[in-house]
Parts: structure tokens; C-alpha cells; sequence
């Protein structure tokens, strides 16, 4: 299946490969997602979709294991402060649905952030812009195909 987000991975030349799982809407969580593709959760990256006092909208892309550290992304990003849009507003702003938002082809290129533990790993997933489809890629050409800024803004997510 061709998504706009694997469009632009193809005429970037990059190499992925495309994982196809079962959708439940009741569970979207990235850890089930993990589970489905066969790929330990921290290995799965999920995009949050976030609002900047000062930059306005950027994107945040954090283990699927990890909650997203506010504060970190502020200071990251340049902001004093850093809220999580409401769900109905991901859509408009992305052109997709929650559980298939990407940083790859949205609506406008908006800044992306993206945990440094991305580094960690030959291959990571992060969403091909579609619930039940996911794509598998190096983390060099992720950076470099939505022009990411590493930083450590994830955290633990309490037990």
C-alpha cells in the first residue's frame, strides 16, 4: 500500500519495509502495535502532535514505551511551554488520524523532535500514516527524511 508517507521515503530513495498489522480501535496503544509487528515497544516510535507557546505546532517522535517529557520538548524546541493538542485538532493540522499520525508527509512541514534513544537501534518503526501499517527504516534516513532534531525528550512512564 501506498501511503503519502511512504511516497516520500521512494523519491528520497529510501529503503523501508512496510509492516501490516490487525487495527483495533479500542487499543491503539503503541506498546499493542509493537506486540503486533514483533518489535519490543521501545523500538516502535509513535508522533505526538504538540503546540509551542512561542513556535506554534511541532511534532514529537518518542518511544512507544515513553511519555512525552513536556518540559524537555520546551526547552528543545525553544519554547517556554509545550501542551499536547486536543485529539480533534490532529487531524486538521496533520491530515491524519490518531494511531496513523507520521511526521513524514503532513499537511505542512512542521518541526520535528525526536528522542535520542532512536540511536540506539539499526532499525526502528514509526506509523506509514495509516492505522494497521507501519514502516521499518534506519534511524539516519527518518532523521534525514523529516529533517528531525535529536534531543532526550522522553520519559518513563510511571508505574
Amino acid at each position: 500500500m501506498k501511503t503519502n508517507a511512504v511516497r516520500v521515503l521512494d523519491k528520497l530513495g529510501i529503503a523501508y519495509q512496510l509492516l501490516e498489522y490487525e487495527v483495533d480501535v479500542n487499543d491503539l496503544a503503541a506498546e499493542s502495535t509493537a506486540e503486533k509487528i514483533g518489535l519490543p515497544p521501545e523500538q516502535v516510535f509513535k508522533t505526538l502532535v504538540t503546540r509551542g507557546d512561542r513556535t506554534g505546532v511541532c511534532l514529537a517522535v518518542i518511544p512507544g514505551d515513553s511519555h512525552l517529557n513536556l518540559k524537555a520538548l520546551a526547552q528543545l524546541s525553544g519554547n517556554r511551554k509545550v501542551e499536547p493538542v486536543a485529539l480533534k485538532e490532529v487531524q486538521p493540522l496533520t491530515g491524519y488520524i490518531r494511531g496513523g499520525v507520521t511526521a513524514l508527509a503532513c499537511k505542512k512541514n512542521y518541526p520535528v523532535y525526536v528522542d535520542e534513544t532512536i540511536e540506539l537501534f539499526d532499525q526502528v518503526a514509526v506509523s506509514a500514516g495509516m492505522r494497521g501499517l507501519m514502516i521499518q527504516l534506519a534511524p539516519g534516513d527518518y532523521l534525514r527524511s523529516v529533517a528531525g532534531t535529536i534531543g532526550d525528550i522522553a520519559q518513563d512512564k510511571p508505574s
